[in-house]
């Protein structure tokens, strides 16, 4: 796999039609992006510094720096932050709500449960739309779907001169039980649309077709909020690739780990908001093809922020549901938790101790070693002093980090505190370790999932430095170093599916429900998957379609999905004896008890249609680059005391080689540590496997 960032073939051969596959996705501090060269069966990354005034501009010029031939991409995928930013940032449009007469307090009032019992301080938080911008509708339907009262026009008309006086940039629409019948929503939809133009529309039952009305209320105004951000940006990004004589088709990745064309996107923006961190999940799901594991813990350390999400028996665990800052959002989304610490990370004092992040350098000003003006040090800045960067050679030697500027900031803080510079190097890297590790417990420990029975896959520009003190810390014994580790996100997102999601309401007991029902339901829904894949290219031999329902004990709150095969079901004499066994197991698998006499309900029916646009090119074969006669060493601290250590190429390593720690295996994308105790083994497929030692004490 090439890493360096020059163009990948000269600009003769670029005219190549339909060459390349190339993904990008945008971080913090860097935007990484892959190219597959489908003619000579290639890898091509390149990372860029992320422009934060403008974030196309970072994607143009990665996408420039690994093929010379715009006109020879035929397919193309993004991750992007921009609506996940809107929303971060508070700086969404405003937004006018329009909600069934009666209800208009729905989504201020909430639920009145406290996520955190114990917090003096807690605050639910403060809504999107304030209550002055939101508008009642008359007009009703019943829990059936059935209408009571007709849909007030006049109301709408009034909303929609509302809507043009207060400067609105979207409006959202929330009606009650619309997600059983939408016929009010979309006729109220229409009469604004003839009177206000082309202002973004987002409707409850498009948005979340599914019941409980706060939570449908929350996501349709999250929609709302960040659909215009995101639509300005795809549509600047399209022109500027139009622009490039740039033709292919261009794709964004979904917070549910599937992919959807961005014409889709500007329709569903929801479905972005999580789409950056999403990319190294399904990664980590197509490496389990190429090692030997199933399961797989995927830690991304970018210079910002510290994803961590599980793979299980080859598949992203996925939930129906997410949370947002307090906000509940209902969509299938892949389960990814975040915390504030990446290579960019700031270290300061509080209370007379040592701190590390939230706050990051980011790309601008960036850490004090980039010399691009920043002055507070950074966990960068200390790998770099602890001698696990190699200044010359970051991001392949395509940029030169400054050890004085790094020193200066690093000792300032260490004066503080009155510690040594290394001492305190070490301090920042074992703090921002510590705050890694407890990120890892709260999707593993604390929900009842044992680490240890898991491989850890370490990627982002910062995580393979950092993974095997994690595994340690965790008793994990295996950590996994794909290629191009900096870049993997980006390479996730070429080996994604198109994917829609479809949801039904099915409220039925289980021992009322007609079978034949449900397969009709099924069969609707199949319909409309297979027609949504065929609006965006895929070939009906090409077409995966998934049920499951999702199905509780009577009066319970929350609910356990359950994959349904449809065939099966049909063929079956009892169809319903396998479905609730597998219930009640999948219940003692998930929250360790299960109730088998109890009586159990269907909530809703689901449907996941998948498209394969060629979506998995074959890995490219891993060989030796070179012999490795270049060998050095370096001293790198560890534990606090320098120790001389093998500084290895890993375009040197061929398969079957093996190696002990301390090592550090550098390549353009990132900088693996090997710490005393620990052994190296490259695999036939090019992973990098790290066998975990016991920590010296």
């Amino acid at each position: 796999m090439r890493t360096d960032p020059t163009p990948l073939v000269p600009a003769h051969e670029g005219s190549t039609a339909d060459r390349f596959r190339i993904s990008a996705d945008i971080g913090g501090t860097f935007t990484d992006v892959v190219a597959y060269d489908e003619e000579l069966r290639e890898y091509r990354t390149a990372k860029v510094p992320t422009t934060p005034d403008d974030l196309s501009e970072g994607v143009l010029a990665g996408i420039a720096s690994v093929t010379a031939a715009a006109d020879a991409v035929r397919f193309a995928v993004h991750g992007t932050t921009v609506g996940l930013n809107a929303f971060l940032q508070r700086r969404g449009e405003r937004v006018l709500l329009l909600t069934t007469a009666g209800t208009r307090d729905v989504y201020h009032i909430a639920r009145g449960n406290r996520t955190r019992i114990y917090d003096i301080h807690y605050r639910k938080p403060t809504p999107l739309v304030p209550r002055k911008d939101i508008l009642e509708v008359r007009g009703r339907l019943d829990y059936r779907g059935e209408e009571l009262e007709a849909l007030d026009e006049e109301d709408v008309l009034a909303a929609a001169a509302a809507a043009r006086d207060g400067d609105f940039g979207a409006i959202a629409i929330a009606f009650l039980f619309a997600y059983l019948h939408p016929d009010h929503e979309l006729r109220a939809a229409e009469i604004l649309r003839g009177e206000l133009g082309d202002v973004p529309i987002s409707l409850s039952h498009r948005v979340a077709r599914e019941w409980r009305e706060y939570e449908r209320t929350s996501s349709t105004v999250l929609d709302a909020y960040t659909a215009p951000s995101i639509g300005r940006y795809l549509e600047r990004l399209e022109g500027e690739l139009a622009a490039r004589r740039f033709s292919a088709p261009l794709h964004v990745m979904q917070s549910n780990g599937g992919i959807m064309t961005a014409a889709a996107a500007r329709h569903r923006p929801l479905q972005t908001l999580l789409s950056g961190p999403v990319g190294g999940t399904m990664g980590g799901a197509a490496l389990t093809d190429e090692i030997d594991t199933r399961n797989l813990l995927c830690v991304d350390m970018g210079g910002t922020s510290f994803d961590v999400s599980l793979v299980v028996d080859g598949a992203p665990t996925v939930s129906p549901e997410t949370e947002l800052e307090g906000f509940p959002i209902l969509m299938p989304v892949v389960n990814i938790h975040t915390v504030g610490a990446g290579g960019g990370s700031i270290g300061y004092v509080e209370a007379g101790g040592l701190r590390v992040g939230p706050e990051s350098a980011g790309a601008a000003p960036g850490p004090a070693c980039y010399g691009r003006g920043g002055t507070r040090p950074t966990v960068t800045d200390a790998n770099l002093l602890l001698g696990r960067i190699d200044a010359k050679y970051f991001l392949g030697g395509a940029m030169q980090l400054d050890r004085d500027a790094a020193e200066r900031a690093i000792g300032e803080l260490a004066g503080e505190l009155g510690l040594g510079e290394q001492e305190l190097a070490e301090g920042m890297i074992d703090v921002i370790n510590a705050k890694m590790a407890q990120a890892i417990r709260t999707i593993t420990v604390e929900q009842g999932i044992e680490p240890r029975d898991f491989a850890m896959v370490a990627f982002g520009g910062a995580g393979p430095m950092h993974a095997v003190f994690l595994a340690q810390e965790l008793e994990i014994e295996r950590v996994i170093i794909p290629k191009a580790p900096g870049a993997f996100s980006a390479w996730g997102m070429l080996q994604s599916l198109i994917r829609q999601d479809f949801a039904v309401p099915f409220y039925r007991a289980l021992e009322a429900v007609d079978s034949d029902e449900i397969v009709r339901e099924f069969e609707a829904m199949q319909e409309q998957g297979r027609t949504a894949l065929a609006a965006d290219g895929v070939a009906p031999d090409r077409i995966d379609l998934q049920c499951s329902a999702e199905m509780r004990y009577e009066g319970q709150e929350y609910t356990i999905n359950v994959s349904v095969s449809l065939e099966v079901f049909v063929a079956s004499e009892r169809p319903f004896d396998d479905l609730l066994e597998r219930f009640h197991e999948a219940y003692l698998t998930r929250y360790g008890h299960a109730n088998r006499q109890a009586a159990v309900e269907f909530v809703t029916l689901r449907l996941v249609a998948l498209g394969d646009l060629g979506h998995k090119p074959p890995a490219d074969s891993h060989s030796r680059d070179h012999d490795g006669a270049d060998e050095l060493h370096r001293p790198v601290c560890f534990g606090g005391e320098p120790r001389q250590t093998r500084i290895i190429m890993r375009s040197s390593l061929a398969p079957g080689d093996t190696f002990e720690g301390p090592a550090i295996v550098e390549e353009g994308t990132a900088t693996t540590v090997v710490p005393p105790g620990c052994r190296g083994e490259m695999r036939l497929s090019g992973a990098l496997v790290i066998h975990v030692g016991r920590p010296r004490s």
